[in-house]
């Protein structure tokens, strides 16, 4: 098993993570990163529009979460 359900490995030195697209109102997007959930409809944090990760690039630690709806202007 890879980090984030990835099909391969990360280089060393590299992050794994992958973000799944939401569909309409029916399915939620998701972040993960080194294997850990950052936004999921199931942690109660994620909004309409772009959902957004702020992670530095260097530590992988996570500074902030948000969603920025597009819709609405």
């Amino acid at each position: 098993r890879h980090k984030c359900g990835n099909q391969k490995s990360c280089p060393q030195n590299f992050f794994a993570f992958r973000i799944i697209s939401g569909a309409a109102n029916v399915v939620g997007p998701s972040i993960c990163f080194e294997d850990l959930v950052l936004m999921s409809s199931v942690k109660n944090n994620i909004g309409r529009g772009l959902n957004i990760a702020l992670v530095n690039g260097t530590t992988g630690q996570l500074l902030k979460t948000d969603a920025f709806d597009m819709y609405s202007g």
